[in-house]
């Protein structure tokens, strides 16, 4: 079975100053770079055994099959030689849940999805998903239920550490990748939460009125890369859509997924999301789950009445069974001992994506903090002796955990002490205070974008009675800072670094480590600067998590997307409100210059692909990582457009004094908007500006192509 790409393939070609040569990066459809992902059984062949054996099952069957049992088990049907199948969350890692058996005693627990987008390295989002497929087939888990991939624009959202951010091309090329190393190990990924569930604020009651451009520009296409790159599973989620629960709605399932994205593989409810079961059985959606709920009580009943056909639970049946034989589930055990000989590898892999992810957002020279260095540190705060981490269904405990004060301890000795309530003379004395700040979000519920007050206090007093006070930041999203942030002498995002990530928080600080993570969003100042403001219902406040049956009573109440495609960094610069940490931008211990701008042509057809040029130097004295970052402004265009958009992205390796040659080639759709009236592409003739820098607002290099 081929695949088709999301994009046309596109490569970083880099040349190095001394000794020249050229180096093949992953930028923007990289993920195909090799073959393209082929089940092991094909959809043709599958689909036809599927057929034989929906012909031996009785009704009871095909609704038991339909429906899921044990919570996070699709049925099996020994007789048929049909096994049950086991699912797990989530993105970051592999939960175990002992309430439904436990196969495997430990998994690791990597840095939180926003944190994985935030090393901006494709690669490094296969490497990281490949080790969760392996502890997938070791824990005998057949479909990871993972990864999350809804859209960063409400920075209050509880899941938005379970995400890649809030631009569509960055969240592309990451997902792309990690499905595919998922699928690498023969385990299943699941593409959630489809489509636009972008807060958990009474989710299961909240209707997103979402444009059809908007859909398409801004909410579809990670799907559509992790569909591309061969995603076998897809959940709905739990708002609606326009007044229709995602669920059970034939436009989001039937029209968009299995029309417009083109899939064909397995759709499924997410837990306690539908309520309506002739609507969930003629949506197009194929797994209702858990199970023992609308299908389970009323399918019967339907079919007696002629209000559904049983053509219609043959589609779901053959569509499950399809899924699972392509995968080769039915012919192999999912379990596979083999793969627990990796966990170190597993553990490095975490390591090393919490050192690309955590980053340095400010630095008035106080940082690095050298170990030879004999002044003092004091540290204090939050998260010192317990992983920070979220909550819910994405959280994975991990397993011989490094503390922030292992970790410290491990790196300075003596020199580090740890101060749960330090007093004034204390903060006053140290040579430098570490304060340890963040949130703990959680599916179910949202978080206020400002610290509580304790810790708002806690932060300000540190930076008030020291000039030389860093503050680290354990958050899934933005939070904000506009109280202190100009008085830090430095300002860490380390997220949810994951069991080993205080290490690589311990290695930035100390200098062992160049800090090279980017935002993946933007940071405003405060949260009514955001397009998302102003989504919670006049008189109400958020709360936290609620149990199922308490958020059904809430009425249903719309979020009107009524910024469209300004989004992100689109609506600041649309608006003209200055962030306080822009979209792409990051610090690092030595500096990079941008040169040589040059196109592959100055005027190209529509059709055709254009090039872009420069040469990145590391005009510093350490080595470091700089992401190039190519943004791409139409001029005069049809319809409003964002300012800019990003259209590739290249991490690029640079000792210091060397310089290489980056080249990112773009296609007809990098140039493309949505045309409403053609319900497709339109890449209007005109003037285009290729803009190159190392941040949304840190654009060095200008290039204008002409395209007829």
């Amino acid at each position: 079975m081929r695949m088709e790409r999301p994009f046309p393939l596109r490569t970083n070609r880099i040349r190095s100053s001394w000794p020249y040569c050229i180096v093949l990066l992953v930028i923007s459809g990289a993920a195909f770079a090799e073959a393209p992902f082929r089940t092991p059984i094909s959809y043709e062949d599958a689909d036809k055994r599927a057929g034989v054996l929906l012909a031996q099952m009785s009704t009871e069957e095909k609704l038991q099959l339909v429906s899921g049992y044990n919570s996070f088990f699709i049925h099996g049907f020994p007789r048929l030689g049909i096994p049950a199948l086991r699912m797990s969350d989530a993105t970051q890692g592999l939960r175990l849940k002992a309430d439904i058996g436990q196969t495997i005693e430990k998994s690791t627990a990597f840095p939180a999805p926003i944190g994985l987008a935030a090393t901006w390295n494709p690669e490094l989002a296969y490497r990281y998903a490949r080790s969760i497929g392996e502890e997938c087939r070791a824990g005998d888990v057949a479909i990871l239920l993972g990864p999350g991939m809804d859209n960063y624009r409400v920075s209050q959202c509880g899941r938005n550490f379970e995400y890649f951010g809030e631009d569509p091309l960055l969240a592309a090329r990451m997902i792309e990748r990690y499905v595919r190393g998922i699928l690498d190990t023969g385990t299943i990924p699941t593409l959630k939460h489809f489509v636009a569930n972008d807060t958990d604020f009474y989710r299961r009651t909240s209707n997103s009125v979402v444009d059809e451009r908007t859909l398409h520009e801004i909410n579809l296409p990670a799907f559509k890369a992790g569909i591309d790159a061969g995603a076998m599973a897809v959940m709905t989620s739990y708002n609606q859509l326009d007044g229709e629960w995602c669920g059970q709605s034939h436009y989001v399932i039937t029209d968009l997924l299995r029309g417009s994205l083109g899939f064909r593989w397995l759709v499924m409810t997410d837990w306690h999301s539908v309520w309506d079961a002739q609507k969930i059985i003629q949506s197009g959606q194929d797994l209702e789950m858990p199970g023992n709920t609308n299908i389970t009580n009323d399918a019967a009943r339907l079919l007696g009445e002629g209000k559904v056909g049983i053509a219609d639970i043959d589609r779901m049946a053959r569509a499950i069974m399809c899924t699972c034989i392509a995968m080769g589930l039915y012919d192999r055990s999912v379990r596979d001992d083999a793969f627990r000989e990796r966990f170190p590898a597993h553990v490095e892999c975490a390591l090393e994506t919490a050192r690309q992810g955590i980053v340095l957002l400010k630095n008035d020279g106080v940082l690095p903090l050298e170990k030879s260095d004999e002044r003092t540190i004091l540290v204090t705060g939050l998260f010192v002796d317990e992983l920070a981490s979220g909550g819910g269904s994405a959280r994975v405990e991990g397993y011989d955990v490094t503390t922030m004060r292992q970790a410290l301890s491990e790196t300075y000795g003596e020199r580090v002490s740890f101060v749960a309530e330090p007093t004034d003379d204390q903060l006053r004395s140290a040579g430098t205070v570490l304060v340890s700040t963040g949130t703990f979000d959680s599916e179910g519920s949202d978080r206020p974008f400002a610290l509580p007050d304790l810790e708002e206090r806690r932060v300000e007093r540190a930076v008030g009675l020291n000039t030389r006070t860093v503050v680290i930041i354990n958050s899934g999203g933005g939070i904000q800072m506009t109280g202190w942030n100009d008085r830090a002498a430095a300002v860490i995002c380390a997220w949810y670094p994951g069991q080993a990530g205080n290490r690589a928080l311990a290695e930035v600080l100390c200098g062992d480590t160049n800090p090279s993570g980017r935002l993946p969003i933007s940071i405003e100042r405060k949260f009514e600067d955001s397009p998302g403001y102003g989504y919670i219902p006049e008189g109400e406040a958020l709360y936290k998590g609620k149990p199922p049956i308490e958020e059904m009573k809430h009425p249903v109440y719309a979020i009107k997307y009524s910024e469209g495609v300004f989004v992100g960094y689109r609506w600041y610069e649309s608006r003209k409100i200055a962030p306080l940490y822009a979209f792409g931008s990051g610090l690092s211990y030595t500096s990079y210059a941008f040169a040589s701008p040059r196109v592959s042509a100055a005027t190209v057809l529509r059709t055709e692909d254009v090039s872009a040029t420069c040469r990145v130097t590391n005009t510093g004295t350490r080595s470091g990582a700089e992401i190039v970052q190519l943004y791409v402004h139409p001029v005069d265009p049809p319809v409003p457009r964002p300012e800019k958009e990003l259209k590739g992205f290249a991490r690029v390796e640079l000792a210091p004094g060397e310089s290489r040659e980056v080249t990112i080639t773009l296609t007809p759709r990098d140039f493309a908007f949505w045309d409403v009236a053609r319900h497709d592409w339109t890449v209007a003739p005109g003037d285009y500006e290729l803009l190159i820098g190392g941040a949304s607002d840190q654009i060095a290099l200008r290039k204008k192509v002409t395209l007829r």
